[in-house]
């Protein structure tokens, strides 16, 4: 069965918090507008020296990313249905180009990597900018257990 660009919700799952909070999100929006649920990381391939025998495979790493994080926003009651992927191709360059057959793209805001502080990662901001279907993305509230604060300057006040 070809999926049409109303048959699915797609999430970038990278094994970061912000992006487990966005798998869990979409899985709702999923199940509510009953649309599947495609979870998709991403792998590259480094440049391999013929000199150095190395048993590790990046594509296996990211299988196993996609799996943990599955886990860790369901438990082991994943969605029904829930598609996994895990593709060769940079985050951003991947995930637009399947932009074009979906209903939705779903991002958490800060994945691995970056800059503390930024208020958006470059691949939700790059996909945000260049994805040819509605992105959605999910920003993880700070963890106040641990003494960060909210930025609460934005916000209006009374006077």
């Amino acid at each position: 069965m070809e999926i049409t660009q109303s048959d699915r919700i797609l999430v970038g799952v990278d094994g970061s918090a912000s992006s487990i909070d966005a798998l869990r999100y979409a899985a709702d929006m999923a199940a509510a507008l009953k649309k599947r649920l495609e979870a998709v990381t991403t792998w590259t391939a480094p440049p391999v020296d013929p000199y150095v025998a190395i048993e590790w495979s990046p594509e296996q790493d990211a299988e196993e990313i996609l799996s943990e994080s599955i886990r860790k926003a369901f438990g082991e009651a994943p969605p029904s249905g829930v598609i996994r992927r895990t593709l060769l191709g940079s985050p951003a360059r991947t995930l637009i180009g399947m932009s074009e057959n979906t209903y939705m793209l779903v991002l958490g805001s800060r994945g691995h990597g970056g800059f503390a502080g930024m208020l958006l990662g470059s691949v939700s901001a790059a996909c945000a900018e260049h994805a040819r279907c509605p992105v959605l993305i999910v920003h993880t509230p700070p963890d106040l257990t641990r003494g960060h604060r909210r930025d609460t300057s934005l916000i209006p006040r009374d006077t």
